[in-house]
């Protein structure tokens, strides 16, 4: 997608480099930094420079690249891998993209090792991209008949950024919207602003704004008397990790706005390439769901008066805070689920449909 009218995708490989988008620079400023090394990787995972389950499963992919070519050596190799899949423990892509890495190279010879390695890290990349641009043709659908139904502007609400920033291009709850966009649909977005880190605020509405989609920032609180009002026609969400059952483990504040969707009537869908679905945990309370730093919560950044970056304490100093990243919304409570192969129900007998 663009910006600033150029195209752009999040990461890429150059010159024995991995290129990325810093999104912690983002909205104020648009910074590409270099990755070097594995620890580079490992640490633009942890501290979200990359973010997004889709972006931090190539970002790991990409990491064993730079683990090769920073020293050829098997052990290394698997250290490498260990940490990689350590750096954020949520999202499944991650694991999922670090274990096919090392399936591929099991048994490869020195000489191979680095080609081999960076096509397969390569094809992970181009994957994600055909995945988010078909979940978008098959959520297009969707908004498609709400569309030839309300003869006006379809309201969507999204929680958190799974936009074209969160994957390498079209996003995966974005994609639909961007279709219908393209298409010359009209649609309006909610962007809720997705506390403490604001990616909603930071990355969705600054992600809407290029590609020219009406949209508002709203507090994370607002969707349900949005939905009360009649304002809201559908929500669609990305999620982190979905299990067999439908359940869809997402950023956190994502179940509240499920149950305001159901006790409103309002169709709730998650988008999702099939990368994220983990068909391994059975029951939700096995995920195991990041706690990050407090002061993510307690302490927030922005642009002051002489247009610099500062940041502030807005929490009493004697107050304990709890951070907790994610939250998982039962498959009860969800429309569908939105993938690359199609739309299902939220359930293992609607995902096998199309997987299995």
């Amino acid at each position: 997608m663009r910006i600033n009218g150029t195209k752009y995708r999040t990461i890429w490989f150059e010159n024995y480099t991995v290129k990325i988008i810093d999104q912690t620079k983002l909205p104020h400023q648009f910074v590409i930094k270099d990755l070097k090394t594995v620890k580079d990787a490992i640490n633009a995972i942890k501290t979200m420079e990359v973010r997004g389950a889709p972006l931090i499963g190539a970002t790991a992919a990409y990491g064993l690249v730079l683990s090769i070519i920073e020293k050829n050596d098997l052990s290394f190799l698997k250290k490498s891998s260990e940490d990689l899949i350590n750096s954020r423990p949520t999202a499944i892509n991650l694991k999922w993209a670090v274990d096919r890495m090392m399936k591929k190279l099991s048994g490869v010879n020195d000489n191979d090792i680095l080609k081999i390695a960076l096509d397969e890290a390569k094809e992970i990349v181009e994957e994600d991209v055909n995945f988010c641009k078909n979940i978008g043709l098959n959520g297009l659908k969707l908004i498609e008949e709400i569309a030839n139904k309300k003869k006006n502007t379809v309201n969507i609400l999204t929680h958190c950024n799974a936009g074209w920033l969160a994957t390498i291009d079209w996003g995966t709850a974005t994609s639909p919207i961007y279709h219908a966009h393209n298409k010359g649909i009209k649609v309006h977005v909610w962007a809720d602003e997705t506390r403490p880190r604001n990616q909603g605020a930071n990355l969705t509405s600054y992600e809407l704004n290029e590609e020219g989609i009406p949209n508002t920032i709203i507090a994370d609180n607002t969707g349900g008397i949005l939905m009360q009002r009649g304002q809201v026609d559908m929500c669609i969400v990305g999620t982190d990790r979905t299990l067999s059952n439908g359940d869809v483990c997402n950023k956190i504040g994502t179940y509240l706005k499920a149950l305001a969707a159901k006790d409103n009537n309002v169709p709730f869908y998650v988008a999702l390439p099939s990368s994220t679905i983990d068909w391994n945990i059975k029951d939700h309370k096995e995920i195991p769901i990041e706690e990050r730093d407090s002061e993510e919560l307690s302490h927030v950044e922005g642009l002051d008066k002489d247009n610099k970056i500062q940041k502030i304490m807005i929490y009493p100093q004697k107050s304990k805070v709890m951070n907790l990243a994610f939250d998982v919304t039962p498959a009860k409570y969800v429309t569908g689920l939105i993938t690359e192969k199609g739309v299902c129900e939220a359930s293992e007998q609607g995902l096998k449909s199309l997987f299995k």
